[in-house]
């Protein structure tokens, strides 16, 4: 196995030269190049996520791209003989909840005793069983343990798709209530193996509760697999924040309003893809097309994520930590279930199909690393350590096995398909063991990789050769001009079978301590501690901002920490009712993080005598749209005589049809759209016939939310003709969901990954995370604080397209128009070199960015203040306020004017509106309102530090203990 202990960061990988990566903002152009590579593999697909949608999109609109839903695209796939191993998160569930405690499971569990059980040592078990689940119970009731749940379902994953193929194979994990084999395999045979006393048997009921609840060795149930990555032939790697799930699919300029009353095809979003979580969570995922969210009433929630493309010689360690967790599963799980469907993952390198990196005689160093070897193009650079560690023993590497440790795609002879095993082994999977054959030497593995090369141009293997031509084209050759990279991870025992491993936390640390001028995070969660008073946070990223800062402030130097995150960490809706006390308590920790509690990252830097907002801000993203609500609605429904929801709902339907079912029938005819939904066909029939209305008959302006974006129209003078809704009651906003999960700094160096910032992803021993460090060598002549800068290409360029989008200096995205940022690793990222809006952000430090910068999101937070009244926001400081600010216009009234309890009264707008009494009546309260709106450019805001700052905002409500706040952090 890899020794830690000898890698930068105490990581299981080494840093590797010789890659090449491209990053993806946001989902539509991420999951076009995973479609990509998904119908392109030949030998295997492993992916491990923390949710998996079967009938996730991955291009839209769906009406367009029916063959695209990933649970069809799987499926050919494994029709093809590529293997599939997927790996998801298995959630704890509402079966767990109290009423299932007692009696339920503690019955479950002594019925698994061994037959041979004698009878006092039955009874004392089942007496110990029923004291220790009462217990819980009386715990559950007092701290709400399992509420709310995780609203997603892993169970519907795995068989939605192990019954498309016998190649597809879903492994979930970890179980929080044992299964009958799991039992019978290790806790019935650990009672067989104990001598049971009055002593052992009382001890035994907190173990059997203990495996209930995930408790084993200090791990509880609400730590998560929560890793993203997808690995296709074992080649090309995707990574990052994006879960391959609902609600993460988006374009640059985020629209929120997915009304079509023109055309239900043009639909982005369909069933419970247009989601918004403040609103109504995902409910019921397994009929998805069940979608309880009126889209002609509601906004949904804009995502904003960023993940990354690789290949290269670091695809071996992602490899590498695949199998291991496979295998840790198969083990630990499904060994005992003795269905050929599941074997263990065999590992060998592979040697054919990854860039080699060029020999070293040096060897990487732990994470305390000398600073001079910290940024490419130093005098010193990084030294590449020695060719990843072969893992266990094994004569076929790409080849399911019982036996062996690791694995990878069988071959093509092995699954059917009709290939000789030469040309297999000549397709870059050297060194197979064929029924006693010799292992190929690598030479003629290399000899029989060209000749197939060159003789099969229409297999797959040329479009690998011309993506290394183009890339060589580019930049000189991997050997020459490849990027160094490293995977750092956090794991321990309960997730991955390993000793507690939070080379990710480190990485962070070092990285900020190293840089010279400037850090940018972008990040779901911002939980950390300054030193040891901030319990029970412990991860030490907010002590190295402090030490950072504190160094530059005391020197004189410019320096600057800008931080984006989500307005509202959780999806709670009204912060005030007690279901939201996960989400208080999530903000309180990040207030005490950043700027409260005495211990904060803005107090200290305050304590050490300088003004923190010098060199750390934070700030949030939010957007707004208009839902099409209009006359063309109105008239296609009376034209029709089918209600839009109706017709909608069936749409949903038809792109909800099981993957069985085909696409396309013998004439070629879209069948999905020819089944028996008259209610959507007479819809459709009424709006074919409506007039174009100025673009709101045509789907031109079914969202405006280009509008913000650059070159997009002003919203000014944008068309609208009353119809189901008044056009001021037409505008919706919401938070920008950030999920991004990536630290920059200096436009050098890039941590990117599937890690929060908190103590849940950066501690190793609670989720499960995965992430890269990239240190582009390729320079571009740039700024920093006004003086030329050698940045490198892949920071800066990730980096400036982030700025630019939050900024609104992007053009609005096209989903049917993808650019090369569209494609996968093999066609480098797009960017617009010296382009006004580059030259705007390519200095981080200078005064007139920083001014742009602050002015921008000032500007926005004030509109989007006057405009929609949301919450959190700086003029809420108490309670009492925000009754004031957000509840007297967006909840329901509960009692009458004298004082007594009534009937609920509808609240003077719904979740997301505007708050008309701000503006004049009728038209011309509309013509403020679009004025207001359209000094509103990108999505920066502001974010509220003094939101609540005179309450404790956690307390309100149901109390927190030890136990829950450990799970909040």
């Amino acid at each position: 196995m890899h020794n830690p202990s000898q890698n930068r960061y105490g990581s299981f990988a080494a840093q590797r030269n010789n890659n090449d990566i491209k990053w993806y903002v946001d989902g539509c152009g991420y999951m076009w190049a995973v479609s990509r590579a998904l119908e392109q593999a030949r030998e295997s697909i492993w992916i491990l996520d923390w949710w998996l949608s079967p009938e996730l999109y991955l291009r839209r609109p769906p009406a367009k791209f029916e063959q695209y839903r990933i649970d069809r695209m799987l499926q050919a796939a494994a029709q093809r003989g590529v293997r599939v191993n997927i790996i998801v998160y298995k959630e704890v569930t509402q079966a767990l909840t109290r009423k299932y405690l007692s009696p339920t499971i503690p019955r479950y569990l002594h019925s698994l005793l061994p037959r041979h059980t004698d009878k006092f040592s039955s009874t004392l078990t089942g007496l110990g069983l029923a004291a220790a689940f009462a217990s819980l119970e009386y715990l559950e009731s007092e701290n709400q343990l399992m509420n709310p749940f995780v609203p997603v379902c892993s169970s519907h994953t795995k068989h939605a798709l192990e019954k498309l193929h016998p190649n597809i194979a879903v492994f979930r994990h970890p179980d929080h209530l044992p299964d009958a084999q799991t039992l019978q395999s290790s806790f019935i045979s650990s009672l067989q193996n104990l001598s049971l006393s009055a002593k052992t048997a009382a001890s035994l009921p907190l173990d059997a509760l203990q495996a209930v609840y995930g408790m084993n060795d200090d791990v509880i149930l609400y730590w998560a697999h929560h890793e993203k990555l997808c690995i296709v032939d074992g080649r090309t790697a995707f990574m990052g924040g994006l879960d391959l799930c609902y609600g993460r699919w988006d374009l640059n300029q985020h629209p929120i309003a997915d009304c079509h009353p023109s055309n239900i095809n043009d639909t982005v979003f369909p069933g419970q893809e247009y989601n918004n979580a403040r609103v109504l969570d995902f409910q019921d995922v397994s009929h998805w097309q069940n979608n309880q969210l009126d889209r002609t009433r509601n906004s949904r929630m804009g995502w904003s994520d960023i993940s990354v493309s690789l290949r290269g010689p670091v695809v071996e360690d992602l490899r590498a930590h695949f199998v291991e967790r496979w295998n840790f599963i198969y083990n630990e799980k499904y060994d005992v279930r003795k269905d050929v469907r599941y074997s263990r993952l065999t590992f060998n390198q592979n040697e054919a199909g990854s860039y080699q990196p060029r020999p070293s005689s040096g060897s990487s160093r732990p994470y305390s690393a000398h600073p001079q070897q910290y940024y490419p193009g130093s005098a010193s650079q990084p030294q590449t350590t020695q060719p990843y560690q072969q893992y266990q023993r094994s004569s076929s590497p790409y080849r399911q096995d019982h036996q062996g440790e690791y694995s990878a795609p069988p071959s093509q002879s092995a699954r059917g398909v009709d290939f000789d095993d030469d040309e297999s082994s000549a397709r870059g999977f050297g060194s197979f063991d064929h029924g006693g054959r010799h292992h190929h030497h690598v030479e003629q593995g290399i000899d029989q990789m060209a000749e197939a090369v060159r003789g099969r141009f229409n297999d797959g293997v040329q479009r690998l050769e011309d993506n290394i031509e183009h890339h060589g084209r580019l930049h000189g050759g991997f050997q020459d001009a490849g990027i160094p990279c490293q995977i750092v991870r956090s794991c321990s025992k309960w997730s991955h079978g390993v000793m507690t491993e939070q080379s990710i936390q480190n990485a962070y640390i070092d990285v900020i301590q190293r840089s010279q001028h400037f850090v940018y995070i972008e990040n779901q969660f911002f939980i950390t501690a300054t030193g040891d008073s901030q319990k029970p946070v412990r991860n030490k990223i907010g002590a190295a901002l402090v030490d950072r800062i504190l160094r530059a402030a005391r020197a004189g130097e410019k320096y600057k920490v800008i931080v984006i995150i989500p307005a509202v960490p959780g999806f709670a809706g009204d912060l005030k009712d007690d279901a939201s006390l996960g989400t208080r308590a999530i903000m309180e920790f990040q207030y005490f993080s950043i700027n409260r509690g005495g211990h904060s990252i803005m107090e200290m830097i305050a304590n050490a005598g300088f003004d923190p907002t010098q060199y750390i801000r934070f700030y949030n993203l939010r957007n707004y749209d208009r839902i099409n609500c209009s006359a063309s609605m109105r008239d296609a429904e009376k034209s029709s005589g089918v209600d839009f929801a109706a017709a909608q709902q069936q749409y949903n339907d038809a792109v909800e049809l099981p993957t069985d079912f085909p696409s396309q029938g013998d004439d070629g005819q879209n069948r999905a759209f020819t089944m028996d939904r008259q209610g959507y066909e007479q819809y459709q029939r009424g709006a074919q016939g409506m007039n174009a209305r100025q673009g709101l008959g045509s789907g031109r302006w079914d969202s405006v939310s280009e509008c913000y974006m650059l070159g997009g129209v002003d919203i000014r003078s944008i068309p609208w003709e009353n119809g189901n809704v008044s056009e001021i009651d037409a505008f919706v906003s919401e938070e920008l969901y950030v999920h991004s999960k990536v630290l920059i700094a200096d436009d050098r160096v890039v941590i990117c990954g599937s890690a929060n910032l908190n103590d849940r992803s950066q501690n190793g021993d609670h989720d499960s995370e995965i992430a890269i460090i990239v240190e582009d060598p390729t320079p571009i002549d740039s700024y920093m604080n006004g003086r030329p800068w050698r940045a490198t290409k892949f920071a800066a360029t990730l980096r400036r397209q982030l700025f630019r989008k939050h900024l609104g200096l992007l053009q609005a995205q096209d989903m049917q128009r993808p650019d090369a940022n569209f494609e996968p690793i093999g066609v480098p990222n797009v960017y617009d070199f010296g382009s006004n809006e580059d030259r705007l952000v390519i200095d981080p430090l200078s005064d007139n960015f920083i001014t742009l910068w602050n002015s921008r999101a000032h500007q926005n937070t004030a509109a989007f203040g006057r405009a929609f009244h949301p919450v959190p926001h700086d003029d809420v400081r108490t309670w009492k306020d925000y009754d004031q600010f957000y509840e007297s216009f967006f909840k329901k009234s509960e009692k009458g004017a004298d004082g007594k309890e009534e009937r609920k009264l509808p609240a003077r707008h719904q979740w997301g509106h505007v708050v008309a009494e701000n503006f004049s009546p009728g038209q011309r309260g509309v013509e403020e309102l679009k004025n207001l709106l359209s000094t509103i450019k990108g999505t920066l805001v502001e974010m509220p530090l003094l939101f609540l700052i005179k309450e404790d905002i956690a307390k309100e409500g149901v109390s927190l203990n030890a136990f829950t706040e450990e799970v909040y952090t």
